[in-house]
């Protein structure tokens, strides 16, 4: 497996764990368990902070700087709704 696809799959899914963790303690919803291990840790306590405190227009430039085929699938969804550049 690639590193850029490893990346991207580990990214992904730790940023949904933290997603669903946010809205659960949001809801009153049952929370998950705590990261297991210091790679856990990073990719939850680290990363994902990190990550969301990056703003979007940084983010499309890296995502679109790092090889793989999601640039074939980016198409005017790869702005937020309200963010389009004029012209997309």
């Amino acid at each position: 497996m690639p590193v850029s696809r490893w990346l991207r799959q580990h990214a992904e899914h730790q940023l949904l764990v933290v997603a669903q963790d946010r809205v659960g303690r949001q809801y009153g919803g049952a929370r998950p368990r705590p990261p297991h291990g210091p790679g856990e840790l990073f990719w939850q306590r680290v990363f994902a902070p990190a990550y969301n405190l990056v703003p979007w227009s940084l983010r499309r430039r890296v995502l679109w700087a790092m090889p793989g085929s999601h640039r074939q699938q980016w198409t005017s969804w790869a702005h937020p709704p309200g963010r389009r550049p004029p012209g997309v």
